[in-house]
């Protein structure tokens, strides 16, 4: 496909002959007189280069500037200039121009900077794809070895790189490539946690188990406190890809001195990993110990209600007589509060903040056909939480912990996989609805697609009625009931779901920021 050059200059009639000359060449321009129409032009998709005339009346280059990067931030921007005055570069390079000229501009130093800027994407993915070929080799051989579940998540976490250093580089060939070594790995991941989960939770320290959620306060947060006001912030479902995303945000205003995962318990879905996170406790512990605090999958009401009640719970058993607060944010009102709260916890030791808006957005794209646009794939979906977290409430109110001696953590209590591959299920109208995890009685299913727990106590989960089991959904499936079975197919198909096993949905993020 041919390079699309939009060019703004409000005096574009005397620039014919370049435009002639580039057109001759080979590419297509799109010549507009003005910055507003030119802000307006870049939201063309077929846009590869700005070419932008510092000099304009009405909106000037650099106010132009501006608004393309607040719209376009990796489009390449050539600003084009009278003079070449120090201060006036440095406000532009500073605003992220890729390239200037000096006018008057020769048809030829377009020509030159064209190529220069183009050739230096082709060099960026050229490197990217070889260097990605000489890791995947490494890579194939450490997942088909034997793994220990620190080594699982090396390995997910290699992938992630990989993932995120070839969708800046625009290699969407080698892209391919690592998506089905990434399905791969899903593949081995099963079978290790197939063969390790219920050792994990049955015999705990006992076993080579990670740290899980029923743990990970125990084992990396409660050793932290003391007389620096700790914020554990717990965004619910991000994935580690995801966090990697938003770290570049945080890592302006922060220092970061951890980065670290732990294994999100079965199912990985929140009623589960986020009750045993603030409790310190597997489900059916936290059944049995504090049976107002736990409701089942048939019983009616939130099944998240009480995770302050579980995290004082957790916090006594501890012998942790501190300050503490908790918060939870679940709509645009409580997030525009957070920003005026934020600093009160600066008289107390723990404060924990539970923002629901990643999770929320994995189920409206399921709803929403205008998300599925948005987020229409991986990629997608990382832009898409990279653009809420740079505009969110919580980064502001995060930011006004920047000047303050403070800890924060990051973390989650479960990722999210997108699913393709749809597997039957029958079950009674008790079933859960879960579209990666069932649990009720007389499940039918096939039992290659899943991983079983016939005895839920093996699992420490709860048992609602003697003939009950669960299953989770193995890599990239969905349970979809027969009845209309294909409509549910396509409506739920390349959703993001969670609940199963994957290296998306268990191995999570976990990162210490402090202080600059």
């Amino acid at each position: 496909m041919p390079i699309t050059i939009l060019w703004a200059d409000d005096e574009i009639d005397l620039l014919k002959p370049q435009l002639m000359y580039l057109r001759d060449k080979g590419y297509d321009v799109i010549p507009v007189t003005n910055g507003q129409d030119a802000l307006e032009a870049v939201d063309r998709p077929e846009i590869d280069l700005v070419f932008l005339d510092e000099n304009m009346p009405g909106l000037s280059g650099l106010e132009t500037l501006t608004g393309i990067k607040s719209k376009r931030p990796n489009l390449p921007v050539v600003m084009i200039t009278k003079n070449e005055a120090e201060d006036l570069m440095e406000e532009a390079i500073g605003s992220q121009i890729t390239d200037y000229l000096i006018k008057p501009v020769k048809p030829q130093q377009i020509l030159m900077t064209i190529k220069k800027i183009t050739d230096n994407q082709r060099l960026v993915t050229e490197k990217t794809n070889a260097a990605y070929q000489q890791e995947f080799q490494r890579i194939f051989s450490s997942m088909h070895s034997d793994l220990d579940a620190a080594g699982w998540a090396e390995v997910y976490r290699n992938l992630v790189y990989w993932e995120l250093e070839l969708d800046r580089s625009r290699a969407d060939q080698m892209k391919e490539v690592l998506s089905m070594q990434k399905q791969e790995a899903n593949v081995a991941f099963f079978k290790f946690i197939d063969r390790n989960y219920v050792d994990w939770v049955q015999h705990g320290s006992k076993s080579d188990a990670p740290i899980m959620s029923h743990n990970v306060l125990e084992k990396k947060l409660f050793p932290l406190l003391d007389d620096i006001p700790t914020y554990l912030l717990v965004i619910d479902n991000l994935r580690y890809d995801q966090f990697r995303i938003i770290h570049p945000m945080l890592e302006k205003h922060f220092r970061m001195v951890e980065e670290d995962y732990f294994y999100s318990i079965l199912p990985t879905a929140t009623q589960y990993s986020r009750n045993a996170l603030f409790a310190g406790m597997m489900p059916s512990e936290i059944e049995k110990k504090l049976p107002k605090l736990w409701l089942n999958d048939e019983d009616e009401g939130g099944k998240n209600m009480f995770e302050k009640e579980l995290l004082a719970d957790n916090l006594a058993r501890h012998r942790l007589n501190i300050r503490s607060s908790y918060l939870k944010i679940v709509n645009n009102q409580a997030a525009r509060n957070l920003h005026d709260e934020i600093l009160h916890g600066l008289d107390n030791t723990l404060n924990v903040i539970v923002y629901n808006f990643v999770d929320m957005l994995s189920h409206a794209r399921t709803e929403m056909e205008v998300l599925k646009e948005l987020a229409s794939d991986e990629s997608a979906y990382r832009s898409l939480t990279e653009s809420w977290f740079e505009h969110s409430p919580l980064f502001d109110a995060l930011k006004r912990l920047e000047d303050r001696k403070v800890r924060i953590i990051v973390t989650t209590d479960h990722g999210t996989i997108r699913v393709r591959q749809p597997s039957k299920v029958v079950g009674d109208r008790n079933t859960t609805t879960n579209l990666r995890y069932k649990s009720g009685k007389n499940l039918q299913y096939s039992e290659r697609d899943v991983l079983e727990v016939r005895e839920p106590a093996e699992a420490k989960l709860p048992r609602q009625h003697l003939s009950s089991s669960f299953i989770f959904a193995k890599e990239d499936l969905f349970f979809v009931y027969p009845n209309n079975y294909n409509h549910y197919v396509n409506y739920f198909r390349d959703t993001f779901q969670h609940g199963g096993v994957s290296l998306e949905e268990i191995i999570v993020p976990y990162a210490l920021f402090t202080q600059r």
